[in-house]
């Protein structure tokens, strides 16, 4: 969105910078603190909330910022936004009460306190970027019906797979085309990834070991595909998607699909294994208008019935700062349900499963999640992978079987929990 930079320029002429605070001070924090401060005009990190206060001063100081003032009271917190002094914090009540900041970004990962903190958020009327897929594919659907309510924005996020096809989902639709497919590019998926196989490469990089794991057991990208089906009302061809192998182009995936199926499921999303470039995303449309065909070709675009459009990376935290304004300055979201859950993630067995064990969550050592069509979810009394963790087995799961709610015993206090029973209710039609 072009327009957004000139926009943000005015807020930092006008003195009126975007104040934003962070839920979580992990890896993604500590980029997009860094992109805030030293790169985006109009825009700053005025508060950060982590459980551990010394992991938020750490992000303040990887962004170049003065030191952090460790507060404990909503008037010490909204006293230092006002002066620009930046924040730290480990109560997320202050910072979803603050007056004082504009929008709150959730960049923590984990379904039980990201369900609590966009309670939080949305109780306060306060927009708040998800920068979180676990939640927003698991409980998303009920939290953006209730921020809705409250005059709030939630939203997904720019440089985020999910927010780079929405994206490229619009600008297809403007140019008047139908998408029929809306695909993620991956290098590896390998459903018996853990954390033992994935260390080395999470040390590599300083990545968190779960985060790295759902990445390489194909969890992650189920979640981010879960969230662009329901903002687009797409389903998938089947349990896990298509999820085929292409060695070559993305623009050769036109004569990879049926457009009569596609048609008829009115729109799939997918993952594809191996192609190029890597690793972006591409959206699949046919033409509204096929007297533009002639032209198209014209333009190298191929002779259809299925056109290629593609972003060949997604550059994540560089990217979120352009979510935060579009909610604050123009009220448009990267990205929302459009009604109640099109597709879930479901967990299945890793390994044998024993009855006794406790589950762990995803990204572990027990279970990974693949998308499921929300009324196959229902008939078959499937578990989401977002909830699995701490649930108590009461039956053997052989593996790579689903779970089902008749298996376990589950941690049924917990807000997530008590969110998605009620998102259940909610969109039971």
């Amino acid at each position: 969105m072009i327009i957004v930079d000139r926009a943000l320029k005015q807020r930092e002429a006008d003195g009126q910078p975007i104040r934003v605070g962070f839920f979580g001070a992990g890896v993604m924090a500590r980029g997009l603190a860094a992109q805030i401060n030293r790169s985006v005009p109009g825009m700053m990190v005025s508060a950060i909330c982590n459980r551990t206060l010394q992991r938020a001063a750490d992000a303040y100081q990887f962004s170049g910022s003065s030191a952090p003032i460790s507060v404990t009271t909503q008037n010490q917190l909204d006293d230092a936004i006002r002066q620009h002094h930046p924040a730290i914090t480990d109560d997320p009540q202050l910072l979803a009460g603050s007056e004082e900041l504009d929008c709150l970004v959730d960049l923590t990962g984990s379904v039980d306190y990201g369900a609590e903190v966009a309670k939080l958020s949305i109780a306060r009327g306060k927009h708040l970027v998800l920068m979180n897929a676990e939640v927003d594919a698991t409980i998303g659907p009920i939290l953006h019906a209730q921020a809705r309510q409250s005059g709030s924005i939630l939203s997904c996020a720019d440089g985020d797979q999910p927010g780079v096809q929405m994206n490229l989902y619009r600008y297809v639709k403007s140019l008047g085309f139908i998408p029929r497919v809306l695909g993620n590019i991956k290098g590896l998926q390998d459903e018996s990834r853990n954390p033992t196989t994935q260390a080395d490469f999470a040390r590599m990089w300083n990545q968190n070991l779960t985060m790295v794991t759902s990445f390489a057991d194909g969890s992650k990208v189920n979640f981010e595909q879960c969230i662009v089906a329901n903002a687009t009302g797409f389903t998938t061809a089947q349990r896990g998607m298509l999820r085929m192998h292409h060695d070559g182009h993305v623009d050769e995936l036109t004569t990879r699909y049926d457009l009569d199926e596609l048609r008829r499921l009115g729109g799939i999303v997918d993952c594809v294994i191996g192609a190029r470039p890597s690793p972006g995303v591409y959206c699949l449309a046919e033409l509204q208008d096929h007297g533009q065909a002639r032209y198209l070709e014209l333009f190298k675009m191929g002779c259809g019935p299925l056109y290629s459009f593609y972003q060949p990376y997604h550059l994540c935290h560089l990217e979120t700062p352009l979510t935060i304004a579009r909610i604050v300055l123009f009220g448009d979201s990267c990205g929302q349900p459009v009604a109640g859950p099109a597709l879930e993630v479901v967990a299945l067995a890793k390994r044998d499963l024993r009855a006794g064990e406790t589950l762990d969550s995803y990204g572990q050592y027990m279970t990974y999640g693949q998308v499921e069509r929300a009324t196959c979810v229902r008939e078959q009394n499937l578990i989401p992978q977002g909830l699995v963790e701490g649930c108590l087995l009461l039956t053997d799961v052989p593996q790579g079987s689903p779970l089902r709610w008749q298996n376990v015993k589950p941690a049924s206090d917990k807000l997530s929990h008590q969110l998605y029973a009620e998102q259940n209710k909610m969109f039971r039609s």
